[in-house]
């Protein structure tokens, strides 16, 4: 079972972490272009053969992991994969990005 972030806290953390997070969303290209939150790297699903062999050298499998989708399907996958990789602190948004939206931040578009 992978563990989960409610959106009220990513917010907290985000506003008042001082140790680096590795932020990663998954979701596709032309959906970051829609709506994002600063911070996280666009690594989407679909082009996963291109950074798959390379996730070990872009991020540290013992820091806080949070993955973002849309509403949390997608990030969970990911975040099944990255703890069968070795990530020991990753962490799904619950709800993805459009919780974040309609809980955190309204001015993030939703889509």
């Amino acid at each position: 079972m992978v563990s989960s972030i409610k959106v009220e806290t990513l917010a907290q953390r985000l506003a008042t972490e001082t140790k680096p997070l590795q932020l990663i969303d998954v979701r596709e290209p032309d959906e970051v272009e829609i709506a994002a939150i600063d911070g996280f790297i666009n690594l989407p699903m679909s082009q996963a053969h291109e950074w798959i062999t390379e996730i070990e050298e872009q991020f540290d499998p013992t820091a806080d992991t949070i993955v973002l989708c849309h509403h949390g399907i997608r990030s969970a996958y990911a975040c099944h994969w990255l703890e069968s990789r070795g990530f020991s602190q990753v962490f799904n948004v619950s709800g993805g990005i459009d919780a974040y939206a309609i809980v955190v931040d309204r001015s993030v578009p939703r889509y």
